[in-house]
């Protein structure tokens, strides 16, 4: 049986833009996240998925494809269902949080084979972020935090 969080992600970012708020998603970078490394902070980076902010949007059951600008330049982005923490309205925070797995060591291993062949053929790509690495990004804050448990929850704020 399929995953109901690409069912769900694509109803929210409906939602989001009939009500004429910005969707943004939290995502959990990995080797199979492709996003400007530079605007990842924490393992995480924040990404605007307005119709006015992305080019050829594709919200998918297996992932989720579009191109950006950062930083003046255009990007293809590419974020596996299974990364996406969150998906909300920027204007108020209300949206819904997802529980993101951390991956077994062998499909890591395979996705830094998969990284290292995709930088070969000269296709950019994002790992997991390097610790230190300034963010540069102006993004809102994320309204996921970390419980002391580790589990991320979504904050409301008006």
């Amino acid at each position: 049986m399929q995953s109901t969080k690409p069912y769900l992600i694509r109803a929210l970012h409906e939602w989001c833009a009939d009500q004429g708020f910005t969707p943004y998603l939290t995502v959990v970078v990995d080797a199979t996240t492709r996003v400007p490394r530079e605007f990842v902070k924490d393992g995480q980076i924040v990404l605007n998925v307005g119709l006015e902010a992305t080019h050829q949007l594709l919200m998918g059951n297996e992932e989720i494809t579009f191109q950006a600008r950062f930083g003046g330049r255009s990007f293809p982005v590419v974020v596996p269902i299974e990364r996406v923490a969150a998906i909300y309205a920027r204007e108020n925070g209300e949206g819904m949080a997802f529980e993101v797995t951390e991956r077994t060591v062998a499909a890591a291993t395979a996705d830094e084979e998969n990284e290292r062949t995709l930088q070969q053929e000269g296709v950019p790509v994002a790992v997991s972020p390097v610790p230190g690495l300034p963010s540069g990004s102006e993004t809102p804050p994320s309204p996921i935090s970390d419980r002391p448990s580790g589990r991320p929850f979504l904050t409301r704020v008006k």
